[in-house]
């Protein structure tokens, strides 16, 4: 799922710089405006008017009948998984590359995350892998309980074929979409694919609650249930009672809040993200051996913009151009480390080509807030650029760097990482 913490502090920095942050919260007047009318209302405990409204519009901006706000995008994915009934000796597919938060939530049902890979373009779960996986486990007499695609830094999965080889199994859907709120793809909002979608309001993503997540779905039935177990399982009776194991898991109404007002402006936070992914575009497009994950998705929100870096064609890695930017107080972050190589993780079941742990070895992630301002933009892209004019491209092979490696020569069974 989307994006761990992070360090939303900008310090100062040598010459008055301060320093350039990866994906801070954008948050201003409006946000402090809806804030300081909640509070005013006396709705600070966390149900609320907010977090009726929040769900209802949250819910008509993703094109689903139903939403249930949520304390983060791990609740909504933990609740999901319990509503569908994934209990303990299940299996899970979840892509490799993804936050953490995705794999963890299977392991709260006592079901186990199996791994597979990604596409090389986009990061996002490989579709033949994917139906190779739950051919592989049905014929080993798993229950496949659920598949888990992330849509990887804002861009949507492929759910044109996705969609069609679950259908096939008969396994659900549900879509981490913590990432992606305001992409599309083939007219449909991420979040409004599978059984059921979720969505992160971390600090870091497009938009923010300071803290909190959303369910949505077309399934009333699911939506209800969730919303039962997100408070304590309690009965509706006077008294306290308790005929199931719940959660403590329902946003605030002042956060719910912050987020209504934070929806209103995801649109024009969405704009300057995709104007900073353009301009990247634009500095490394005539560098060769580097290219944009999910470049040619225009539907893409670009949360964040990521590079991926060819060193034989480059001369240099991306850890290079990493430390170059630390150097000037800029933030960058690699992408994200394949789960099947975590070592909470190790000897979990996975299908894999390499394709994670090459854009793990090679990728870098670029601030891409859209509270950056113009001035900072010019001066990361200026240290870019600097970076760039000081190592021409020339071909040679440097150490820790691999071949790519062919998919096809990738074993066809599931095996222990």
């Amino acid at each position: 799922m989307a994006a761990g913490g992070q360090d939303d502090t900008q310090r100062p920095t040598e010459g008055g710089h301060e320093r350039v942050l990866l994906s801070p919260p954008d948050v201003g007047p409006l946000e402090e405006s809806y804030l300081l009318r909640a509070l005013r209302s006396g709705w600070v405990a966390p149900v609320g008017p907010e977090v009726d409204a929040f769900e209802r519009e949250a819910a008509e901006r993703v094109g689903t009948a139903h939403a249930v706000a949520l304390s983060s995008g791990t609740a909504g994915l933990h609740l999901a998984l319990v509503a569908l009934g994934v209990r303990p000796g299940d299996a899970v597919i979840v892509p490799t590359l993804t936050f953490v938060a995705t794999a963890n939530a299977v392991v709260y049902t006592g079901a186990e995350p199996v791994f597979v890979d990604c596409e090389p373009d986009t990061g996002n779960l490989d579709p033949e892998l994917l139906e190779r996986a739950l051919h592989e486990l049905r014929a080993a007499g798993r229950r496949v309980a659920a598949v888990l695609p992330v849509d990887m830094f804002g861009s949507c999965a492929d759910y044109g074929r996705i969609l069609p080889i679950c259908a096939a199994a008969g396994v659900p859907v549900v879509e981490d979409a913590a990432e992606a709120l305001g992409a599309t793809r083939d007219g449909r909002p991420a979040g409004s694919f599978g059984r059921a979608g979720v969505l992160s309001f971390n600090g870091n993503k497009i938009i923010t609650t300071s803290g909190g997540g959303m369910l949505v779905s077309d399934d009333g039935a699911l939506v209800d249930h969730c919303r039962y177990l997100s408070t304590q399982a309690r009965q509706p009776v006077p008294h306290y009672e308790h005929t199931d194991t719940g959660y403590n898991y329902r946003l605030s109404n002042l956060l719910a809040a912050v987020g209504r007002a934070q929806l209103r402006r995801l649109d024009s936070m969405m704009a300057r993200r995709r104007s900073h992914r353009s301009r990247y575009a634009e500095l490394f497009a005539q560098t060769a051996g580097v290219r944009l994950l999910s470049a040619g998705d225009p539907t893409a929100n670009c949360w964040l913009t990521s590079i991926v870096v060819d060193a034989q064609a480059t001369g240099w890695q991306a850890g290079e151009l990493a430390a170059h930017l630390a150097g000037a107080h800029i933030e960058t972050r690699p992408v994200w480390k394949p789960m099947h190589l975590q070592p909470v993780f190790a000897g979990a079941r996975a299908l894999l080509t390499g394709t994670a742990e090459r854009l793990f070895a090679t990728g870098l992630t670029l601030p891409s807030g859209s509270g950056m301002s113009p001035e900072q933009l010019d001066r990361v892209c200026a240290r870019i650029g600097d970076f760039l004019r000081s190592r021409p491209a020339r071909n040679r092979n440097l150490p820790g760097v691999r071949p790519a490696q062919d998919a096809e020569s990738v074993g066809s069974a599931l095996s222990t990482s």
